[in-house]
């Protein structure tokens, strides 16, 4: 008798630990289910006072106002066998289907030929962008066309120099004597490394700068800046 007594006690007692700590875990549930709604519940005020400001704006603005509520998806349009059926459904009058769809057939097909046209012509329009720059650079001043050519001016300078000079220096040069010509730095240094290789100019170097002579001249190159 006093084995089941104790047994007894021990289910309880095993019972009673169980429920208190359901009951502590669903309280701890509660509270954090609690504080989810209120930040939701603060989120959605947020959200109705930005939604209140911005309609007050567009009124302003005077557009057209939103709708208060997200519009519902519109239901899908029945197919065309489901509506025939329907049709055809016993005791319905027999009415002809519309014929809209096939009408706009013809339409729709328009903007496809004319993006297909637009396609066949635009290689035509960029094979002819490559001439219309060509034309620009022959029309531009630095093409060489009115005046000398550069390689002329460029030998006639170190011709006149008594010192070797570098090939930003007979730039710059050029530029002050020549203003209506675009002379860039890159050609010029080509130009000179092309007398160079003809025998009709002499290349120098100290450290990391190169200097260019005339082929008479046998100065040696000065201290100057790199180019």
């Amino acid at each position: 008798m006093s084995d089941n007594s104790t047994a007894a006690t021990d289910l309880t007692s095993q019972y009673t630990a169980q429920v208190a700590g359901d009951l502590e875990r669903n309280l701890k549930e509660q509270e954090r289910v609690t504080a989810e709604i209120a930040a939701l519940q603060e989120q959605l005020t947020v959200l109705q006072h930005d939604h209140t400001v911005l309609v007050h704006m567009q009124q302003a603005l005077g557009l057209a106002p939103a709708p208060a509520a997200p519009a519902a998806a519109p239901e899908p349009e029945p197919e065309p066998a489901e509506a025939a059926a329907d049709e055809t459904a016993p005791g319905a009058a027999t009415v002809p289907a519309p014929r809209r769809r096939g009408s706009a057939k013809p339409g729709a097909e328009k903007p496809k030929r004319t993006k297909k046209a637009a396609a066949r012509t635009t290689p035509g329009k960029q094979a002819r962008k490559p001439s219309a720059a060509k034309a620009a650079r022959s029309a531009s001043p630095s093409a060489g066309t009115d005046g000398p050519k550069l390689v002329e001016l460029v030998r006639r300078h170190l011709s006149e120099q008594s010192e070797p000079r570098s090939a930003a220096e007979v730039t710059a040069a050029l530029r002050t004597a020549h203003p209506e010509r675009t002379i860039r730095t890159t050609v010029v240094r080509s130009t000179l490394e092309g007398l160079v290789a003809r025998n009709r100019a002499q290349r120098t170097k100290q450290g990391s700068s190169v200097f260019y002579t005339a082929p008479d001249t046998g100065t040696e190159a000065p201290n100057a800046d790199p180019s």
